[in-house]
């Protein structure tokens, strides 16, 4: 983990900010066995500075390293992971509930199938994993537009209501801001896919969350705090938004596709396929193929499987990406770079 990121010195105001809770998620991440922390010693969020936003941490687990402060900051840092790698050595598996998992739920390069298969495939799965006390959460804020009013409905109370629509209204305000046409969607991918309308990629988008009550609107870089469905603000770009599903806690990433996208985020990213033809096309990229629910399997069973399988994931089981050796992440740019 690197202080600076790809920015250094040359961020400003909230962006910077943006950065430093970024990182400090990122650091304090329960997937995250041990972490070595890289700064340069010079730039804007240098590891002091840092250092306010991650907290208390454990010395075992969290380590920091200036490269100034030293001769050859490799042989530096390779001795410092061989500390972190013995101590996460010691850690053993334990057996535990569902109610502790966190997966987040995105979408991207939908297709005619998305919404009859993918989409409402992960929705049951969230009210499955809600119903044993877990969590999920929803985001790509843009790509609910036209059909917000089936999330602000099942808010559990006014003050939730209120904030999921300056979730929305807020995220408008930030394309008008930049000159930017609200209802840009959907991309020539989604077109080609299928998708007609704005409001067709919408429902797919919301049909991820099920038919459970939203308990929880987050900020960018917020992490979650109530358990059941939360709602996160994040653009519809994939790599950013799956990072923002990380960022507040996260453990997996279910991410459904009509079109396919290799790209991995900083937490295991299930590829779920609208499609068979897909599947069978890009099966490097594919985890789990939801388009077997237009061919042989119900609904209800195809969602159990798909339950199954996170769980699988969640005990160690590696998505394809992973077995690739793929992890990315980006962060949301907002502001100026001078």
């Amino acid at each position: 983990m690197c202080s600076s990121d790809l920015y250094g010195c040359s961020q400003v105001t909230e962006d910077q900010e943006n950065t430093r809770h970024v990182l400090a998620d990122l650091i304090n991440h329960p997937n995250a066995g041990a972490v070595l922390v890289l700064g340069l010693g010079c730039e804007n969020s240098r590891i002091e500075v840092l250092k306010d936003y991650i907290g208390e941490v454990n010395p075992d687990r969290v380590k920091f390293l200036q490269v100034q402060d030293v001769e050859n900051e490799q042989e530096a840092a390779e001795g410092i992971m061989k500390e972190l790698m013995s101590y996460a050595a010691t850690f053993k598996r334990e057996k535990v509930s569902a109610k502790h998992l966190i997966v987040g739920m995105k979408c991207g390069g939908s297709d005619g199938l998305s919404g009859i298969t993918a989409n409402p495939t992960v929705g049951l799965f969230s009210d499955m994993l809600v119903s044993k006390g877990g969590t999920t959460i929803l985001t790509e804020v843009p790509e609910m537009f036209g059909a917000e009013t089936i999330l602000m409905n099942r808010c559990a109370n006014k003050e939730l209501f209120e904030k999921t629509v300056h979730l929305i209204n807020d995220f408008k305000e930030y394309f008008i801001k930049n000159g930017q046409e609200i209802y840009e969607n959907p991309s020539p991918g989604n077109k080609d896919g299928g998708i007609t309308t704005l409001e067709d990629k919408s429902l797919g988008c919301t049909q991820k969350s099920g038919s459970s009550l939203v308990k929880g609107v987050l900020e960018y870089t917020e992490p979650v705090h109530t358990k059941g469905l939360n709602l996160l603000s994040a653009p519809g770009n994939d790599l950013v938004a799956a990072t923002a599903l990380a960022l507040s806690g996260a453990h997996i990433v279910l991410f459904t596709t009509g079109r396919g996208t290799p790209f991995a985020s900083p937490v295991p990213t299930v590829k779920i396929s609208s499609n068979s033809k897909l599947a069978g096309h890009k099966d490097n990229w594919i985890d789990f193929n939801a388009g077997r629910l237009v061919e042989d399997m119900p609904m209800e069973m195809l969602s159990k499987e798909l339950f199954e399988y996170v769980l699988a994931v969640a005990s160690g089981k590696k998505v394809k990406a992973e077995e690739a050796g793929f992890h990315d992440m980006a962060i949301f740019k907002q502001g100026v770079t001078l």
